[in-house]
Formats: structure tokens, sequence, C-alpha cells
């Protein structure tokens, strides 16, 4: 400010303001604080109230111990506590330099917090984003592709899904009171759900077993190839394990084609999904990128299966399970199948807000969390009207 004053076309302090991005009335305090002290003047003032007690190397040291793992100090834990903190700042510095009330107000200014922790994965998947972006498409013109003979299909499995049977029946819920689940319970084994969605109608095609290998698979390729609507081509959406990509499935796929089949070109993972990834076939294998799976429009059935069917569930036997499952499965196609609206376009998922100064702001009462829409975003946003696609 001060030297853009000096200039030769002798600029006004609101010239100065707006080429600097801030007021006139800052520009002109520094200018007389400049006139009247010289380059003194340009340096902070004092300030008001109490001078710190604890110095600013004091408060670097605790804010380092606090952002380092406690085994880099040579300690046997294995998580911060206030305790040890305080501890490993004290050995290094005069017992008397620091309180303990101090050590927290210092790492709460700074929202440090280092006895939490959260899961982090590393990307293990190069071209995840082209990948996602490449799958995200097939779903924005899933609609448009159903319309012009081309269907997408989300495959995935659900294993482990547990028979469960309450030693006692459930009791419903009453006027003040709710639903009372029996917590003891007679396990009659597990069966694996293979399923097949179509994005477009949400129509699905599914088998029930007991594994999941190879050939449970293939069986399930045929018979959600004969259950949904016959098409000019195919795309399928599958995830990273094994089975998706065997030679058995390749077999299917060539025959299918009307491709001829060379197992000596197959006989690794690469060459088979390749070959099932080729786009000039009728049938396009598309894979998740690995640590991707939730790109697959199948893991939001299975939300819905586990909240609507397995979670409160209470089976006499295994045929039971399958038979009300079959029955369940049937009712879905019937009256609730849709198409999911699919909002993530396999952009770089980035927020501008940390977690942890949303919750500060909640605590603190700076920003309002309700979730129901505010009357202008009501009147301004109505809802999409429903619209269930007809196959």
């Amino acid at each position: 400010m001060v030297l853009r004053a000096a200039a030769v076309d002798q600029p006004t302090n609101l010239h100065i303001g707006r080429e600097l991005g801030c007021s006139n009335l800052t520009v002109g305090k520094w200018r007389r604080r400049y006139l009247e002290l010289g380059l003194p003047g340009l340096q902070d003032a004092r300030r008001s109230g109490r001078p710190r007690v604890i110095a600013a190397p004091t408060r670097v040291h605790v804010i380092s111990v606090a952002s380092t793992l406690p085994q880099d100090h040579d300690r046997t834990v294995t998580r911060w506590t206030l305790d040890e903190i305080v501890a490993t700042v004290l050995d290094s510095l005069h017992p008397d330099a620091i309180s303990r009330s101090s050590i927290w107000r210092i790492l709460q200014d700074v929202d440090l917090k280092p006895h939490k922790s959260e899961y982090w994965l590393n990307r293990h998947d190069e071209d995840f984003d082209a990948k996602a972006h490449n799958i995200c498409q097939l779903y924005a013109t899933a609609l448009d592709a159903y319309q012009h003979g081309r269907l997408v299909i989300c495959c995935d499995e659900k294993t482990g899904m547990q028979i469960l049977e309450r030693t006692a029946p459930t009791k419903p819920a009453q006027a003040g009171r709710r639903e009372r689940r029996e917590h003891e319970y007679i396990r009659h084994g597990t069966r694996v759900l293979i399923n097949s969605l179509a994005v477009a109608t949400g129509q699905l095609a599914w088998s029930i077993g007991t594994t999941r290998t190879a050939t449970d698979f293939v069986t399930h390729l045929q018979q959600a190839y004969q259950r949904l609507p016959h098409m000019e081509r195919y795309d399928w959406v599958m995830d990273n394990l094994n089975t998706p990509w065997s030679l058995e499935v390749c077999r299917l796929v060539a025959r299918w084609c009307a491709l001829p089949f060379e197992p000596h070109k197959l006989k690794k993972g690469p060459q088979r999904r390749a070959f099932l990834c080729e786009p000039s076939h009728r049938h396009v294998f598309h894979f998740t990128p690995k640590h991707g799976s939730w790109l697959n429009q199948a893991e939001l059935f299975f939300g819905v299966l586990h909240r609507r069917f397995l979670a409160r569930g209470s089976f006499r036997s295994a045929q039971d399970f399958e038979r009300r499952l079959e029955r369940f499965l049937r009712d879905y196609n019937t009256r609730h199948a849709h198409p999911y609206r699919w909002t993530y376009t396999g952009e770089p998922l980035v927020r501008d807000t940390p977690f942890s100064h949303t919750r500060r702001q909640q605590r603190q009462g700076r920003a309002c969390f309700s979730p129901r829409p505010q009357r202008f975003e009501r009147l301004l946003y109505a809802p999409r009207p429903y619209r269930k696609q007809v196959a």
C-alpha cells in the first residue's frame, strides 16, 4: 500500500483498495501510520489485554508432538491421550513451563484431536477416475441405450446371508412401545444371492444357492440372459472377483457372441479380462476399479434387501428362507422395481468443509442442520416427480 501510494500517478485510497482487494479505510490507516512512525509503524502494534504467558515455540512444540505418532517419541502406547501428550511435552520442557489445561486449550484452538482416528484407504488403481467415469456414463445413457436396443446390467453377489430363527416370536409394536425381538437365535446356515439388475428398468434376475463358484456364476448369467429383456447388445457391470472373469465365463461369452473359443490364449487373468472387455463383442463386460464396488448399482438393491427382508427376519429353516426370499424378489419386480437415480458423475469427490468444522458449527450453533428443507427451497426446488419406467 505504501509503495503504491508513492507512485507517480498518485492514486487515491479508493484506487489502491480496489487494486489490492481491501477497503479505502484500511489503506488510509496504514498510510497514516507510515507517515507518523515510518517503517516501525508497519509492524504490529501492541495488542490489548494480557500478554501471552506461553511462548510461541512452546505452542508449536505441543502441536508438533500431537501431530506425530506415539512410537515416534518412544512411547509404549499406540494412541495419544491427553496425559501421554502432557508427559511427552514435559519430558522435553521444564515441568513448570506449561500446564495440562493449557495443552488442552492449545489443541482445542487448532481443532487437533489425536485421540480420534478414522479409516483411510490408499488408491491402488491408477485408472480409477477413468474407469469410474466410464461406468457412470453407462448409467447416464442407460435409458436412451435401452430404447435403441442396448441393455446395461449390473451383476453382483451377496454372500453369507445368515438364516436366523429367533427362539421366541417377535412382539409387534404397541402404543408407547417399540417392536421387540428376541436376542437369542438358532442359525440354519447361510445362502448366496447372485443378482443382476437392469439399470434402465430396475428389473431383477437372481439365483439362490449355497456357493458362488465359477459354475454357479455361469449358471446365473444364463438365467439372467433368459429372464431379462432380449436386446441387440449387452453391457455387464461386474466387480473384481475372480468368478466374473473365469475361463467358464469366457467360454459362455464366446458362444453368445458366436466367436471361436481358444483356451490357450486365455490362460491368464489379464487376457481373459481383455477378451471380456472387447467393445466389438455383443456382450461387453465393464469391471469396477479396485475398491470401487460401490459403483455397482446392484449394491443399492442389496441395501434394500437388508432393510426390508434380512434385518428383522426370522426363518424356521433354509427352505423357508429360500421360499420367502423368492417371494420377496418376485414382489419387488412386480411392485417396486424402478431405475435408480444415479447422481455420481465419476469426478473426484472433494469436500469443501471438513467434518470437524461442521461438528464444531453444530455444537456452537453457527449452522442449521435440519434435514427438512427450508421454505424457499421447497418453493424453488420442488422434488422430482416419480416416473416409473415401463419395460
